[in-house]
């Protein structure tokens, strides 16, 4: 059986450094990693195998070793190379090309030869952590600004396969399609459990919208508001307050309320809110009416799309 070399694994020529080597494996592990392979039996052994390579070659003192006795140099047969009390190996050969094994084969044959607390340590080496979990959750908008706690259970992370049940804090700010990581709630594994991955849900507000942290309020205005200037109140995340519109003021325009927007869960930097102006008209006058709109317009004498070309 052809031998498997960790070069060829991790797709990497005999002279790469060790940070090419390392961005090999970062990229292959990520590439094959179970989570995102679902469904595909050959992902997780080719995971292993990329796992078990970088063991070797990610390792300075390994990689040397290899080098010296693995493919590429002699032959994998060794009847010299003595341990520390000097008794030769006996027809020792290790066959590179079993994939299920490939970890426990690096493992031994970098341990053999070595003081045995170094073996010890050798053997171990940077073990995998679990895979990582899964799980959405919905919030509503005002929970998505002012953050929440969810308790969640997790099926099969407990004991015996059963559901544990853990509590998550979702900080302040968080947006549609964001992502929280909940160290080691993943599964198990031989370096310890994976993360558990929150994707959050933020429902739709009937009023409210978002722009980074900046909340948005379409604010309607009749025509004497907008023509006059007035006073009124409007609902904020933190309650309603008022605000004054000035004398003039066109549909779009934005006034804006410092400190009132989405607070940044890392920095504690808030945005604004912002209210747009929208001026509405109605779709029916009485004949009073609109008398007295065509006196203001003769009164105004005011052409919105003057400067227009002919």
């Amino acid at each position: 059986m052809p031998s498997k070399d960790p070069y060829e694994i991790l797709g990497v020529p005999r002279h790469a450094t060790p940070a090419e080597i390392k961005r090999a494996y970062r990229r292959l592990a990520k590439e094959y990693h179970p989570d995102r392979n679902r469904g595909d039996k050959t992902a997780e052994p080719r995971f292993k195998e990329v796992h078990a390579a970088y063991e070797v070659l990610g390792d300075p003192q390994r990689r040397a070793q290899y080098d010296r006795f693995g493919a590429g140099g002699p032959a994998p047969e060794f009847r010299t190379w003595s341990t520390d009390a000097g008794a030769p190996f006996a027809d020792v050969q290790f066959d590179f090309g079993s994939l299920g094994d490939l970890s426990s084969i690096f493992e031994q044959f970098f341990a053999r030869g070595m003081p045995r607390g170094r073996q010890r340590s050798a053997a171990r080496g940077p073990r995998p952590h679990g895979p990582d979990l899964a799980h959405e959750i919905e919030l509503s908008f005002e929970e998505a600004l002012r953050g929440a706690t969810r308790e969640l259970i997790l099926t099969g992370g407990g004991r015996d396969g059963r559901g544990e049940r853990i509590e998550v804090r979702i900080p302040p700010g968080v947006d549609d399609g964001q992502r929280i990581r909940a160290k080691g709630r993943g599964q198990a594994g031989p370096g310890g459990r994976g993360d558990l991955m929150i994707r959050c849900r933020v429902r739709p507000h009937p009023l409210f919208r978002r722009e980074g942290l900046d909340v948005l309020l379409d604010v309607p205005l009749n025509i004497a508001e907008a023509l006059c200037g007035a006073k009124i109140e409007i609902p904020t995340p933190d309650g309603p307050t008022v605000v004054t519109v000035p004398p003039g003021t066109s549909s779009g325009a934005k006034l804006r309320l410092r400190g009132r927007g989405v607070r940044d869960g890392s920095s504690g930097a808030r945005g604004d809110l912002l209210a747009v102006v929208r001026i509405r008209v109605p779709k029916s006058v009485s004949p009073r009416a609109r008398q007295l709109v065509e006196e203001l317009e003769r009164e105004l004498a005011y052409q919105p799309r003057a400067g227009w070309p002919a």
